[in-house]
């Protein structure tokens, strides 16, 4: 089990950005990652996800405004996010995932609050 810790999040006005980051305790190279999110009364939902190639996958109500990257150097995921509205408001999380349904598949960390608010 490798460990995750986020980070990034906080309080922002709808239209603004912010650029969370992910810190895995292991090596990231050959898997895929995703970021997922939460809000109060609601599953935990995949909101984008990048293969240990490169390539991208977003939920469609993030598509256009959330970019998702990756520095293997670093052990680190980036989600940024930018054109926030409020219903992007919610504690996100990322996961190693299985590539392709994209399940996660390592235990949680603590999450970053994200609340978009004027």
């Amino acid at each position: 089990q490798v460990q995750l810790v986020e980070s990034g999040g906080g309080l922002v006005e709808p239209g603004g950005s912010l650029r969370l980051s992910c810190v895995v305790s292991g090596n990231i190279l050959r898997v895929a990652m995703g970021w997922f999110r939460q809000a109060p009364g609601r599953q935990r939902d995949l909101v984008a996800a990048i293969t240990s190639g490169g390539s991208t996958n977003y939920a469609d109500s993030v598509k256009g405004r959330f970019t998702i990257s990756r520095d293997n150097a670093k052990n680190t995921v980036y989600l940024q996010m930018n054109s926030l509205k409020p219903e992007d408001t919610a504690v996100y999380y990322c996961n190693v995932v299985v590539s392709g349904a994209y399940l996660p598949v390592s235990a949680w960390g603590q999450g970053t609050q994200v609340t978009v608010s004027s």
